[in-house]
């Protein structure tokens, strides 16, 4: 892969382990596994069908999901992870495997996106999101 990427962080869950192996599986870029780019923990909701568990995600940005956590919460934890990045990947391009709570970490945190504006737009994937941390 000659696109300049040093090192892949991927949340350890399935999904996203599944997509790291597949997309790096084969080269000898480091994949470092993160909890803290786990989606966000929906406590007893877990299994949900997904319409169900976003229509009312509205009322979870600060009360934590039973059992789990708020929106707010997974968010601060991939700041946690953005802030440790420039302690050893300062100046280089890394790839990031997440969930949604790790898009909106990065668009709240780098793009200063505020959470009340994220908490009601679907996560629409697309090709070649790129952040930069100054």
């Amino acid at each position: 892969m000659g696109d300049g990427i040093t090192a892949v962080f991927c949340s350890d869950l399935t999904r996203a382990t599944e997509t790291a192996s597949v997309a790096f599986g084969a080269s000898a870029i480091p994949v470092l596994y993160d909890w803290r780019l786990r989606e966000c923990d929906y406590g007893q909701c877990n299994g949900m069908p997904a319409a169900e568990l976003h229509a009312g995600r509205r009322g979870h940005l600060d009360r934590p999901y039973p059992d789990g956590e708020s929106w707010r919460q997974a968010v601060a934890r991939v700041g946690r992870f953005l802030g440790d990045l420039p302690l050893r990947w300062s100046e280089q391009r890394i790839c990031v495997i997440g969930h949604v709570a790790t898009r909106w970490g990065l668009d709240h945190f780098i793009g200063g996106v505020r959470l009340e504006d994220l908490i009601d737009q679907d996560f629409a994937w697309q090709e070649g999101w790129e952040y930069r941390i100054d």
